[in-house]
């Protein structure tokens, strides 16, 4: 059993280092990243070229928090996240980014985060 859990993490991790070789984020166009637990989301607008975290959301910091209704589904929470994060990125003049969606699929979850950024008013 523990052979089959090492071997997805290893799969997991040859796709996050793919998706990682093609994307950058540099100063004028930071990289957007996800990543997400079964109950939490959390997104970062990251700076590659200063290794610096610029903008930071989660679905279970206190800001976001206050703003969710616990009638919310997990892919509404994400979206509402995604809204929120733009916002913030907005206020610290980041307009554009690309998007990072680390080892996940494009789908789900992951894909309202990004509609949520995008309806905010990022640029991918």
């Amino acid at each position: 059993m523990a052979d089959k859990s090492i071997h997805k993490f290893e799969r997991a991790e040859r796709r996050r280092r793919r998706v990682r070789g093609k994307v950058h984020g540099t100063g004028e166009r930071p990289r957007l990243t996800v990543s997400k637990s079964l109950k939490n989301i959390f997104v970062q607008i990251v700076d590659d070229d200063r290794a610096m975290t610029l903008v930071a959301a989660a679905s279970n910091s206190k800001n976001v928090a206050a703003q969710l209704k616990p009638e919310m589904t997990k892919v509404e929470v994400a979206q509402k996240v995604g809204e929120i994060l733009a916002q913030e990125a907005k206020s610290h003049g980041i307009e554009a980014v690309v998007f990072d969606r680390n080892r996940y699929r494009y789908h789900g979850r992951i894909k309202a985060v990004a509609e949520g950024a995008r309806k905010g008013g990022l640029k991918f």
